[in-house]
């Protein structure tokens, strides 16, 4: 078997540079449309004390040595998140960072150990809103690319369609049989038994040692993210507050959180939320879940007490985080991440 040219093979390049050159016109017009909506674009530093508090979040570890010879342990940040709303306490309005991120044992086709996030904030706003940014932002990269549908794998999009909007709980039912909510409490404890025995009983596998989580993540990848963003894009919305970590509940149903992704050809494209702004609430969630990734991991990452006392100054807010490079692969025709990315991390061929 004759081993894959590298990517900077000339030949190689050649095939990639007109996905490339995409991508640049894409990021170009995101600036553009979001700077005519009055949005401030931040540069957040890399380097952080804590890359995030959520149990499968991996980071990159480094240290810098200070000038009397002491190491500080850092890390290379996952999300600019913890930045941007230490902004918001700060009083900017409308914000958007669009640069680098990085993520520990993630590689494949649709993740790379670096790639690029875009995060944006508006203050005083509903995830609602979100909810038509992520539309508009679907339609303008396939306006860009001169892309008439989204594509991925055979599943196909319309991009200039009206998203789907479907509940978490409505695509349990849906797509699974399960009643979901049946086992979330209205203090957001959740029944692992009751899902259990739902989930064993929709003929799904299932083991002694599954939690909620487990059983709930199971079902989402095996009934009904495939399912999801066919014809159209899908809004998913309201997460069990469990399973939304930096959210708030909904004034509507204290079971579930305002968290929506947004899906496209059953792509994961985007995750927003109504912010959490309780720092107290904050940190019992960031603990449970840094006690949950010990207990898997064997490791666990720094709270940062700098973020949790701007979030106690934070005003209410949401915000959202897309997955730059899985965009441009959809708008491009683009089959592996690594092919819209100008200089891939080596081992992904």
């Amino acid at each position: 078997m004759t081993a894959a040219s590298p990517w900077w093979a000339p030949h190689r390049h050649a095939d990639r540079r007109p996905r490339l050159l995409q991508r640049n016109a894409i990021a170009a017009a995101i600036r553009q449309w979001f700077a005519s909506r009055d949005f401030i674009e931040v540069q957040t530093a890399a380097l952080q004390v804590s890359p995030g508090n959520e149990t499968h979040l991996s980071a990159f570890a480094t240290e810098a040595i200070l000038p009397d010879a002491t190491r500080q342990p850092l890390y290379l940040h996952t999300s600019p998140e913890f930045s941007c709303k230490k902004l918001l306490a700060a009083g900017e309005e409308r914000i958007f960072s669009f640069g680098p991120v990085w993520r520990n044992r993630e590689r494949g086709p649709l993740h790379h150990p670096e790639f690029t996030m875009l995060e944006w904030y508006r203050v005083g706003q509903t995830y609602e809103d979100l909810m038509s940014d992520c539309a508009a932002l679907l339609a303008l990269a396939a306006e860009t690319a001169g892309a008439k549908a989204l594509s991925f794998r055979n599943r196909v999009a319309d991009p200039f369609a009206e998203p789907e909007r479907l509940t978490v709980a409505d695509a349990f039912s849906r797509y699974a049989g399960i009643d979901l909510l049946a086992t979330v409490d209205v203090d957001g404890t959740t029944d692992r038994d009751g899902l259990h025995a739902t989930v064993a009983g929709a003929g799904m596998r299932t083991a002694p040692d599954d939690t909620w989580t487990d059983l709930f993540s199971r079902v989402m990848v095996e009934r009904i993210e495939p399912t999801l963003g066919l014809g159209r894009a899908t809004v998913l919305y309201e997460y069990p507050v469990s399973e939304a970590a930096l959210a708030r509940p909904s004034p509507r149903d204290p079971r579930v959180a305002e968290r929506f992704e947004l899906y496209c050809c059953g792509v994961e494209l985007a995750n927003a939320f109504g912010e959490l702004t309780d720092p107290i609430e904050q940190r019992r969630r960031f603990e449970a879940d840094m006690d949950e990734k010990q207990k898997i991991y064997a490791e666990r990452y720094p709270i940062d007490e700098d973020f949790l006392s701007a979030l106690a100054i934070m005003p209410e807010a949401c915000g959202s985080a897309l997955g730059f490079d899985r965009l441009v692969m959809l708008a491009t025709g683009a089959q592996a991440i690594d092919d819209v990315i100008w200089t891939p991390v080596a081992g992904g061929d």
